[in-house]
């Protein structure tokens, strides 16, 4: 039975609100309305509608595909988010979020339809959604996707004020006669590397234990060897190729890509080749940038671990007839893409031997 001084103080105790729990409706709506914008510049005229539904609405036009296939993939950014709550930049990882997604659609010959975020925070900030879903739109218009809406979630209690996380899945289309993959590489295919622009998205956990914690080098700190700062190179944005590819199998006969991320080269390059052939890498074709020799020496990083942890300079790999070499070539240059032949496919004698070999030294490295 409830006595009258428990009624007296249930009467003066505060009333329980959302907003006191943590989640502000208010600045969530002001969030939405400061990345309209931003979401507005990434469109495709098949897009119906726009941000603020319960639904995007994309209208696929048959006329354009006979037999149409579509693609989907997502992904995250990963702990690259760490170094851009440190330095308080939040308009690239978007660009790095889009890369990760769009560039693994594009591996099977699909074209970028359109991409959804989803972003977690532990407190809205308007400033902050609206810089994110920036950098979120810059990466769709590089792709040639549009941004078709998404979700940005409260966690308050689960996450602090300042963190948030990023992922996103887009979606592809490829006539189901072009589908690339494995099945139509062939022995004396050339292997052509697309170079990066840096550590991408992958490997982030290593690259900021060595240079954070053992070197102890500052985010804001000029280093030589990069002519910028330390995280401003941590922080460069990751090549979107998904129109270059798009452009070469447009004009070169394209068996396959691999995109290079987790895992690194070898092991990527392996996920596109058939059993019973393999790929023979030339290290020397190519030397990595000066930031995966920065984190070898000062972690004193064993080549081996540098090569299944990060890109080590090579994003994108395309495997091509041998007779659309130049083709290819001239394509990267005339994209301003940097490319070269990497290697070729050969016939394995073991066929349950590792499917990508690497070779030799990388000059300067």
């Amino acid at each position: 039975m409830t006595s009258q001084t428990d009624r007296d103080l249930d009467e003066q105790s505060p009333k329980a609100t959302y907003a006191a729990a943590g989640v502000s409706i208010a600045a969530g709506d002001e969030a939405v309305e400061k990345l309209k914008p931003w979401a507005d510049k990434a469109q495709r005229p098949e897009v119906l509608g726009g941000i603020g539904g319960f639904a995007g609405l994309f209208q696929l036009k048959l006329d354009r595909w006979k037999e149409p296939v579509l693609a989907a993939s997502t992904d995250g950014v990963g702990t690259k988010i760490a170094i851009a709550q440190a330095l308080d930049v939040h308009d690239t990882v978007g660009i790095d979020l889009v890369a990760m997604v769009v560039d693994d659609l594009v591996v099977c010959g699909a074209e970028p339809l359109f991409l959804q975020d989803y972003i977690a925070v532990g407190r809205v900030i308007p400033d902050k959604i609206a810089a994110l879903v920036k950098g979120i739109s810059e990466g769709c218009v590089q792709a040639g996707c549009a941004l078709l809406g998404g979700e940005t979630a409260e966690h308050p209690g689960l996450m602090g004020d300042g963190d948030y996380d990023l992922s996103a899945t887009g979606v592809g289309v490829v006539e189901a006669n072009a589908v690339l993959g494995r099945d139509r590489v062939k022995p004396g295919d050339v292997i052509i590397g697309m170079g990066s622009s840096g550590l991408h998205s992958n490997g982030f956990s290593l690259a900021r234990h060595v240079l954070l914690e053992i070197a102890r080098m500052p985010l804001t700190g000029h280093v030589e060897e990069f002519g910028r700062t330390l995280g401003e190179e941590m922080l460069e944005p990751t090549r979107i190729y998904a129109k270059d590819c798009l452009a070469l199998v447009a004009e070169a006969e394209v068996r396959t890509f691999a995109h290079i991320t987790g895992g690194g080269l070898a092991a990527n390059l392996a996920r596109v080749l058939p059993r019973g052939l393999r790929a023979d890498l030339d290290r020397g074709t190519w030397t990595p940038a000066p930031v995966f020799a920065l984190i070898a020496q000062r972690g004193r990083v064993e080549r081996e671990e540098m090569e299944k942890t990060f890109n080590m300079g090579v994003g994108m790999v395309a495997v091509v007839a041998p007779e659309d070499v130049d083709r290819a070539l001239a394509v990267l240059t005339a994209r301003h893409v940097p490319g070269w032949v990497l290697g070729e496919v050969s016939r394995a004698e073991d066929a349950d031997a590792p499917r990508a070999v690497l070779a030799g030294d990388h000059p300067r490295f």
